[in-house]
């Protein structure tokens, strides 16, 4: 089982650094499963490969020293040694678990960029539509090519092996592409190793954290990445798809891969998905519905996303006939890579990509690129800033940004109350610095529009509680003539 990353570039032997594999020696590793090696076939000034060998003994497999205490999960004549599997999964994690988490001190520069890498999978299984590696791994930005195997020379009509040399190339961060082949690995060969627990749904969720939500085939990659555990593929889908997308996978699923998903696993993935989208409508869309619909409403032709995160507004935005400029800020330059992709701005059409912009930038300094705007939104985004830094927040935006309309969400801190898992003195995230009572939104509101010439009108948007309001709170702040 052979897994060889190349890095192409000046100073390719950085590689090493990359991945805390010194290139000058060969290096051992004891897995439960058998032995994995690192070497480096190739490591020249612009060149580097780096190989991941892993020796498994198959009779071990059959007696039980991997998988159950009550036997092995394989027959003594299998193809596991020799196969990308589950095993090469698990081996990455633990032989490069540094560098899937993007750390590294020695090159930190080199690891947080995108570099000429290689992957080169020996035998991977494609049982049936060898085309799906182009289906599962171009979607991320790789050129993909392959190497098929007749089955048996002499007998030329018995067609292909199920078996493929598969060989990716791109521009991608080395961390993205090791998570990438965590994930992507066991979804062709569809048979893990080990049982299957509930710590399978978090690791793919965070190996999967941002690319995975956004993929055309997210559906098929997370049925065959649990192999029929759909109990597990169902929560899964649950978090990752926004709730247009939720009313597609309830009608894609029943006729895509039958031999993964049964007649009743598909009821019950639409009962989960019809139960997920109760929750991200009333959480996460009506917000946005709310937010599109007053920029509709106030006429806005060019919209700046001030704290764009990765793009769901924009989304929503860059869709409507009115707007013909749209600008997304963010101080994170991940979540904006993020906003590029969930926005397909290398694919889309050219009408539509010339109207976007996306920009690194802070919402306390005053930035000229975000003035001159009709309309700016702050949806989900004041209450992570210190709350002593709010006043240079209302200045970069009212004074000097100055649209002649601006949206502003926050949370009704009231509202918590109904959310069990919060106690009294929660937050609704971790990172929240603050949490206004609609009274608090209110009078801040009213401060803004005496301070800086506004008007402002309010609209409770989710479930209403009759004695605490709804769960967001927005504000429609109007330039006065």
């Amino acid at each position: 089982m052979l897994l060889t990353l190349t890095y192409r570039g000046n100073r390719a032997t950085d590689l090493g650094y990359l991945l805390h594999k010194n290139p000058s020696r060969t290096q051992e590793f004891e897995m439960s499963f058998g032995r994995a090696y690192v070497f480096y076939p190739k490591a020249e000034e612009t060149e580097c490969s780096a190989a991941l060998l892993i020796d498994l003994n198959p009779v071990d497999l059959v007696r039980g020293k991997v998988g159950s205490t009550e036997g092995g999960l394989f027959d003594y004549i299998n193809d596991r040694p020799y196969v990308a599997s589950s095993f090469m999964s698990t081996a990455l994690s633990k032989v490069y678990s540094t560098a899937m988490s993007g750390r590294c001190n020695s090159r930190p520069e080199l690891a947080a960029s995108p570099l000429d890498l290689e992957a080169s999978i020996t035998m991977l299984t494609c049982r049936g539509d060898a085309e799906l590696v182009h289906r599962v791994f171009e979607p991320l930005g790789y050129t993909v090519s392959f190497q098929s195997f007749v089955l048996d020379d002499k007998f030329p009509e018995w067609g292909n092996s199920d078996y493929v040399d598969l060989t990716i190339r791109g521009k991608v961060k080395l961390c993205d592409l090791l998570n990438h082949l965590y994930v992507l690995i066991p979804v062709f060969d569809k048979q893990k190793h080990y049982w299957m627990s509930e710590d399978e749904v978090e690791k793919l969720l965070r190996h999967g954290k941002g690319w995975l939500s956004s993929h055309p085939e997210m559906k098929l990659i997370t049925r065959r990445y649990f192999n029929r555990k759909k109990s597990f593929a169902n929560r899964v889908i649950e978090q990752l798809l926004d709730a247009e997308d939720i009313e597609s996978a309830i009608e894609e699923s029943s006729g895509e891969d039958e031999a993964i998903l049964s007649e009743q696993e598909t009821t019950e993935l639409e009962a989960t998905a019809l139960k997920a989208k109760e929750k991200y409508i009333s959480l996460n869309n009506q917000r946005l519905d709310a937010v599109v619909q007053a920029v509709r409403d106030c006429g806005a032709k060019s919209v700046v996303d001030l704290g764009c995160g990765e793009g769901r507004l924009l989304s929503r935005l860059i869709v409507e006939n009115q707007i013909t400029k749209l600008l997304g800020l963010d101080v994170s330059i991940f979540a904006l890579e993020r906003a590029r992709e969930r926005l397909h701005l290398d694919r889309i059409a050219e009408y539509k990509r010339d109207k976007v912009t996306l920009v690194q930038g802070s919402l306390t300094y005053r930035d000229k690129r975000i003035e001159g705007f009709d309309a700016a939104c702050v949806v989900e985004v004041m209450e992570h800033m210190d709350i002593d830094r709010l006043p240079a927040f209302e200045r970069v935006v009212f004074e000097f940004a100055l649209p002649r309309t601006v949206i502003i969400t926050t949370p009704n801190v009231e509202y918590n109350k109904n959310y069990e898992r919060l106690s009294t003195d929660m937050m609704r995230h971790h990172d929240h610095r603050f949490e206004w009572t609609r009274a608090e939104f209110r009078a801040w509101s009213e401060s803004i529009c005496k301070r800086f010439g506004y008007s402002v009108s309010y609209t409770d948007i989710g479930d209403i509680d009759e004695e605490v309001g709804a769960p967001t709170q927005m504000g429609v702040f109007t330039k006065c003539e």
